[in-house]
């Protein structure tokens, strides 16, 4: 039996479940005439199960320990990854960045770590659903990198191809996506 295509499987996913056409606001303030709302993909059983899978095989060679990002749309990325390690007998562990500290409770602004456990001095992988500047992954590598934590990568989905790249190329983070915005343009 021929390895599962998680790549291709991935691709039509997103094409049919989070990617269309038509007038919207981007997270960044930009307008565009379509978009990628990847939630959808990212926690149907499939969309995860191959987006963990992937991700496990990007992360080869990086030391990575913990993967994660913004709420909410990290969420999930990070959840699909720490479960297709831990199937593969790694250790990877997830994490969440909120985008302000509750009101109440342990007011954390990083959340999923142990009781006392810290990210000071690990490797760290920051994903995101769908980039287009790289500023909702640069508001988590900057609380990140507050916590002391090393950023090893930064991980998307997909790349809008709108700034991303130079964003964290200018911080000096590694940065890879698993697809393009030009691969769904062309493909519909």
């Amino acid at each position: 039996m021929p390895p599962h295509d998680y790549r291709a499987e991935l691709f039509e996913l997103i094409r049919a479940r989070s990617f269309g056409r038509g007038k919207i606001m981007l997270a960044s303030g930009r307008e565009s005439d379509f978009y990628f709302d990847l939630r959808p993909t990212t926690i149907h059983p499939a969309g995860a199960t191959a987006v963990g899978e992937l991700i496990v095989d990007a992360l080869e060679g990086t030391n990575a320990e913990f993967v994660g990002g913004m709420e909410a749309g990290a969420i999930p990325i990070a959840t699909a990854v720490a479960i297709a390690s831990h199937a593969r007998g790694g250790k990877l562990q997830a994490f969440f960045v909120r985008k302000k500290v509750k009101d109440h409770g342990a007011k954390k602004m990083i959340e999923g770590l142990p009781k006392g456990e810290t990210l000071r001095d690990k490797n760290v992988v920051v994903v995101e659903d769908t980039t287009t500047t790289g500023g909702s992954s640069m508001q988590a590598v900057n609380v990140l990198r507050e916590e002391g934590a090393n950023i090893v990568l930064v991980l998307t989905i997909v790349d809008r191809l709108e700034g991303a790249a130079e964003t964290f190329a200018a911080e000096k983070l590694p940065f890879r996506a698993l697809y393009t915005a030009d691969e769904f343009l062309k493909s519909s």
